[in-house]
């Protein structure tokens, strides 16, 4: 941050976890109550092998949770507090399979008259070649970002020392974590996409 240089996240949305969020959101905007959900992966390179780590796995049970988490607090009409689902997640490191990730989800569901409904998800794909157009991505939305500028207008702007001057984003760049996982930011896939596309389309029409 002292060198201004751009913060998007940790980590890429780009399979099993953009599917959570859509997934997640379509379910709860239909009122549907997620009950449990639980996720499987197994690959096997360097991003299998660090991911089965205990530590870094830890921080991706953390950051799919969070997830979990925002979908719960989105309706407080279907989860009451205290009542999150039951969630659960597998990492292994399998090396034969290679750059081939393997995923598995399951969301079991309550519906009508207390009965359950699941849904089961499998996908396999080429792991690099799924982050390789992300990385393209991220440089591309960094470097048009470094080209805008903003400023704050109102009585009740919460930064009021930026009140009226125009400045460059915050190095923590929340207009990349469409693309990325970020714990400061919304977690919802559709958020970041839509705030994303206003901020573009103000910035053509100024």
């Amino acid at each position: 941050m002292k060198r201004n240089s751009m913060i998007g996240g940790d980590d890429f949305k780009s399979g099993q976890t953009k599917m959570k969020f859509v997934l997640q959101d379509l379910l709860v905007r239909a009122g549907i109550k997620a009950t449990s959900i639980v996720s499987y992966n197994h690959l096997g390179n360097n991003d299998g092998m660090n991911m089965s780590a205990p530590q870094t796995f830890r921080y991706m049970e953390i950051s799919k949770s969070n997830v979990v988490d925002d979908m719960v607090a989105s309706n407080a009409i279907l989860y009451e507090p205290g009542e999150p689902p039951d969630h659960v997640m597998v990492i292994k490191y399998v090396p034969y399979v290679g750059d081939s990730k393997r995923a598995m989800d399951e969301y079991t569901s309550e519906i009508f008259m207390g009965g359950q409904s699941t849904i089961v998800l499998h996908n396999t794909c080429d792991d690099s070649l799924l982050d390789a157009p992300i990385i393209l991505n991220l440089v591309l939305l960094a470097e048009l970002s470094t080209r805008i500028q903003l400023k704050a207008v109102g009585e009740g702007c919460f930064f009021l020392s930026l009140m009226g001057k125009f400045h460059s984003f915050h190095p923590v760049a929340t207009i990349l974590s469409y693309l990325t996982k970020a714990h400061l930011v919304i977690k919802r896939l559709f958020g970041p996409h839509e705030a994303n596309f206003k901020t573009f389309q103000h910035s053509m029409d100024a």
